[in-house]
């Protein structure tokens, strides 16, 4: 149980006691009962806005249950001050020793010290990247990446059953195209002068599969018809792009649990499957759309179609799923796709998805409503561009892909580590400035090197520390066992057990808004809260890491820059960043 959570079961127990007492009626719902930092921490460590929300119900001033509450918590050992603010919010300060007991906590949970259990084991989906298999991963699809692996990461450390997995778009006329481009490489490994006509992908990364088909064709496929090498090209260039794809994502720190193919549900009834659902609910008919407003979709007509009555669950319009002719439209092996992933027993979705990909968000969000009876929910996350910038300068073209900057470039250039840092040091659905010169830089403005370095400063602190004696070991125990006296008394020490403190409801918090950049928020945070406390130390020696002539003081410090080293490696895990033992 956090800090947080044991004040707030404190507050419940006054607020309890107050009801049996009489101050209070019985039964009042206390659900919207909080306790949270103050906004600003000269006012206390917590502030609970019970009085504010109680009020109503209670049919009293909230100043008046706010100052009976105050009497209440004044008589828990925890609690030091309970004042009254404002129109009925209560900041309440706590007793030194809780602070010391927060470190001890840290150091014994070590890398299990704010897993939550909200997720209570309920099956979750996160399907990210999902890229055409046509060329490498770009730079947008980076960024994607990056934030459905680190979504995953901090589900599973809030107690769901994450499945990650990535859907093959193998379905469309796109990898015909592509089918198409790599035996034109294919022409070209024998001799033959090529020219690559409009819509076909000219990149060099195409140069080694066409030069694999030659090893594995030979020449049968020298002047015949597309009929007879089409499907075959398709399926050898579709697998040799999904393990390019399946490299660097395992190069980036992503691997999937599962790779679905968007081909298999065609011919194999699935879809057939899935509309005659909607159908059996009256959710799917025949019909006109009347015509947008300004620019037309490419799945608009003016002609009889298949209609998904989506308007029942929250879309603007009714959506074709079929039309005229009798060919699908792009939804409906969309629609497929996620009846199967509800069949297959998720309690919970999410789609991780390009910015411009925001005209389908509500319509994919009927569809699961519909098809799930409204029992699965769909998030769907949407990531907005990344912008390069090198030497000034915006950064955009990559030799081997021809028009955009590749994943392999990004990693090449500075690591897998410092890209997914980066990446999500911005919410998913605001712009990216990705600058390879800061990422580089060694200052407080590059939160990549400022996150690391605490952990490399306190890494080197412990190397100094073992070398005079320090046993963390044994003061750990002694704190766990409150057999030492309040140690951490200074004001940088307790700001910093303060925020060590937030570490398991800031987990909470993320994973119940879908938001892992406030993992990368809080670590930056957390690292300044160290540095300032490091820079104390530079005036006042007693708060040094290591004091040579004190080994007990060196080992109570360390305790706590231990238990924030601990906590920072946690939040780098989620991040998917690999801590740093020493800066070079």
């Amino acid at each position: 149980m956090s800090l947080f959570q044991q004040i707030r079961a404190r507050v419940v127990q006054a607020l309890d006691d107050m009801a049996s007492q009489g101050q209070l009626p019985e039964g009042l719902n206390l659900t919207a009962v909080t306790v949270e930092p103050p906004r600003d921490p000269a006012y206390g460590d917590m502030a609970t806005n019970a009085a504010m929300v109680l009020a109503k119900g209670a049919g009293q001033k909230p100043r008046d249950i706010a100052t009976t509450l105050a009497e209440h918590l004044l008589k828990d050992e925890l609690i030091d001050a309970a004042d009254v603010a404002g129109p009925g919010f209560l900041n309440l300060r706590l007793n030194p020793s809780v602070w010391q007991s927060v470190v001890a906590q840290v150091l014994d949970e070590k890398a299990e010290f704010g897993r939550s259990t909200i997720g209570t084991g309920k099956k979750i989906n996160v399907e990210f990247v999902s890229a055409n298999p046509t060329g490498p991963l770009h730079v947008g699809h980076v960024r994607g990446a990056v934030f459905g692996d680190a979504l995953s990461n901090l589900l599973d450390f809030a107690g769901f059953d994450v499945t990650k997995e990535y859907y093959i778009n193998d379905g469309g006329a796109q990898v015909d195209v592509l089918a198409r481009s790599v035996y034109l490489r294919y022409l070209e490994a024998h001799g033959r002068t090529i020219a690559f006509e409009d819509g076909t992908y000219p990149g060099d990364y195409l140069i080694p599969v066409g030069e694999a088909l030659k090893e594995r064709v030979g020449d049968a496929w020298l002047d015949q018809p597309e009929d007879v090498w089409l499907a075959d090209a398709r399926e050898f260039a579709t697998n040799a792009m999904m393990e390019m794809i399946r490299v660097d994502l395992k190069d980036l720190g992503v691997e999937m649990d599962q790779y679905y193919s968007e081909k298999s549900l065609y011919g194999t009834g699935r879809i057939e499957a899935a509309l005659e659902d909607l159908k059996s609910k009256g959710l799917i008919y025949e019909g006109t759309l009347e015509p947008p407003k300004g620019k037309l979709p490419e799945d608009w007509e003016a002609r009889i179609q298949t209609l998904f009555k989506s308007t029942e669950h929250g879309d603007d319009v009714d959506r074709p799923v079929q039309k005229s002719d009798g060919n699908w439209t792009y939804f409906a092996p969309d629609i497929a796709y996620h009846f199967d992933k509800i069949s297959r027993g998720f309690d919970a979705l999410i789609d991780v998805f390009g910015a411009d990909h925001g005209g389908y968000v509500k319509r994919m969000k009927a569809a699961v409503s519909a098809l799930s009876d409204g029992n699965v929910s769909l998030d769907i996350k949407l990531i907005q561009l990344v912008k390069l910038m090198k030497n000034g300068a915006e950064f955009k073209m990559s030799k081997r892909a021809g028009t955009f900057v590749t994943l392999r470039d990004v990693l090449d250039m500075v690591g897998a580590d410092v890209t997914r840092f980066v990446m999500l040091t911005r919410k998913n659905d605001a712009p990216l400035e990705f600058d390879f010169d800061k990422v580089q830089e060694q200052s407080k403005d590059n939160p990549v090197f400022y996150v690391q370095y605490a952990h490399a400063r306190i890494r080197s602190a412990q190397r100094k520390g073992a070398d005079i004696g320090v046993d963390l070991g044994q003061l750990s125990e002694a704190l766990a066992n409150g057999e030492t006296n309040a140690i951490f008394t200074d004001a940088g020490e307790l700001t910093l057990i303060r925020r060590l403190a937030e570490w398991p409801r800031v987990v909470e918090a993320a994973a119940k808004s879908n938001e892992p950049h406030r993992i990368a928020f809080y670590l930056y945070d957390l690292a300044s809260d160290f540095h300032a406390l490091w820079n104390r130390g530079n005036d006042r020696p007693e708060l040094r890491l290591v004091q040579e002539n004190n080994v007990i003081a060196s080992a109570q410090k360390q305790a706590l820059a231990e238990a924030c080293r601990q906590v920072l490696e946690n939040g780098l895990t989620i991040c998917g960043v690999k801590p740093v033992e020493e800066m070079r």
